[in-house]
């Protein structure tokens, strides 16, 4: 009986392998491991799309579509930044249409200055759209005459 309780003893002290280095116990994890994460977050979204849809009044620089590439093209009255994103160049309403492009079709954005008006314009019939910034086209010549002598 003594020998069995002795290897007891032993037993005990044989349970943790540093013992006889005089060494305390083992800290073992409580948690368990987890792995890298590769993208780490995302970054915020850009906010790209159509700003202004159809028939909606611009007026010169708003910001019709923000777009990567050119999924929309630039038509009449618009520009386009070096980011692709077509702005207002007159005060007028939104107009999107497609037009035949080697075996497909391209999508376009333009502005009308009248609501109501069709693009692509059929310029042989109705002439070409022109905007004048700096001019009243609704005066009549002889009240332009009349404040201009004024």
């Amino acid at each position: 009986m003594a020998f069995l309780s002795a290897l007891r003893g032993l037993s005990v002290q044989s349970h943790n392998p540093f013992s006889c280095f005089g060494l305390g116990s083992i800290r073992t994890a409580t948690k368990r491991a987890g792995g890298t994460v590769r993208n780490n977050g995302h970054s915020p979204g850009k906010r790209l799309g159509i700003k202004k849809f159809s028939d909606e009044a611009v007026i010169p620089g708003n910001i019709i579509v923000r777009q990567r590439g050119t999924q929309f093209h630039p038509g009449q009255h618009v520009g386009m930044g070096r980011d692709h994103t077509i702005y207002a160049l007159v005060p007028g309403f939104v107009r999107f249409y497609t037009k035949k492009w080697m075996n497909g079709e391209r999508r376009y954005v333009g502005v009308v200055l009248n609501r109501g008006e069709k693009l692509p314009r059929d310029e042989s019939a109705l002439g070409r759209s022109r905007y004048f910034g700096l001019v009243d086209l609704s005066q009549t010549e002889s009240q332009r005459t009349d404040s201009a002598r004024a």
